[in-house]
């Protein structure tokens, strides 16, 4: 029998944090890992000198095992990836791109790499680089995706590579965890729902937007010019999606996205933020600890397991 991922990081439940751009600093993700799961310092949306201070400032707020994530089409990513070598953290994961040039410096310092992958074929890709686990996220999750739904990614990619595989996408309670488990993975990653937590920096209008969501009030924008991302329904995605329709080029559409998950994780924009979401956010109904999102978490994971053998 595999360990599970709290086993593989020294953490005490087998979750890790989304490498959320704005949202996930040094506060957050020192919260996350004091909790129980694993932080992510994400370098999304900071520059270099704002990465370094922030992965400091979450080594100085936790004694608990942290991560990063790089964002491999950011302009500064060499630095970052310097960076993230320098400071020895415990995991580094990585989204829009291949992390293959990199790899071999991460695991020098110490690091596991987890690269976060849509599809089976990138999977076998990094894993053939050097890679000690994938994250494989479905088309479910918040912010940049793929087009596989998790429950058919998930399995597919366990079968086809030797490492450890961790679920993401649509995973918003223990019910999720458990499927996970089912399907091979080693745990779950979780964006979306840590949203509605007491520690997220996000604004609270956003976080009332997300217990108001309905099941059905993600979208997903960029799909014909091919970065789709999921967000709520908002002003902004409905304009944006109009003017994609019509056959509007990336300069007009870069109107709309232009600094807008800034304007919804700091000014509390409803109407023009960019509001990335995933399609679990119909699953927040209030706004908790992360110590309770989690321990109910795993709480709900065991009954369901238990209910299935009995």
């Amino acid at each position: 029998m595999q360990k599970r991922l709290n086993e593989i990081l020294n953490i005490e439940f087998p979750i890790i944090q989304g490498g959320m751009a704005n949202i996930a600093n040094g506060t957050f993700a020192a919260a996350v890992s004091n909790a129980g799961g694993l932080g992510i310092v994400a370098s999304g949306g900071m520059n270099p000198e704002k990465f370094r201070q922030e992965i400091r400032l979450c080594r100085s707020l936790t004694d608990k095992p942290f991560g990063v994530n790089i964002m491999l089409m950011q302009p500064e990513v060499d630095q970052l990836a310097q960076i993230a070598a320098e400071e020895q953290v415990v995991l580094i994961t990585t989204g829009a791109g291949n992390p293959a040039k990199y790899i071999e410096k991460w695991k020098n310092s110490g690091a596991l790499v987890a690269p976060v992958v849509p599809a089976v074929a990138l999977a076998q890709r990094v894993v053939q680089y050097g890679a000690d686990m994938v994250i494989a996220e479905g088309t479910e999750s918040g912010g940049h995706v793929g087009e596989m739904t998790t429950l058919a990614l998930v399995p597919q990619v366990v079968d086809a590579v030797n490492v450890p595989v961790v679920a993401a996408g649509g995973i918003g309670d223990g019910r999720g965890l458990a499927c996970a488990f089912a399907l091979g993975a080693v745990g779950v990653q979780m964006g979306t729902i840590l949203l509605s937590s007491i520690e997220c920096p996000i604004h609270e209008n956003y976080k009332n937007a997300l217990i108001k969501a309905k099941d059905s009030d993600t979208v997903v924008t960029g799909r014909i010019g091919g970065a789709p991302v999921r967000i709520l329904k908002n002003k902004m995605s409905r304009e944006y999606l109009k003017k994609e329709k019509e056959g509007a080029g990336r300069e007009e559409l870069e109107v709309y996205t232009l600094g807008s998950l800034r304007k919804a994780v700091f000014d509390g924009d409803c109407d023009y933020g960019s509001l990335m979401a995933g399609q679990v956010a119909g699953m927040i109904k209030e706004i908790r600890p992360l110590r309770s999102i989690f321990e109910q978490l795993m709480k709900e994971c065991d009954s369901t397991i238990k209910g299935l053998v009995e």
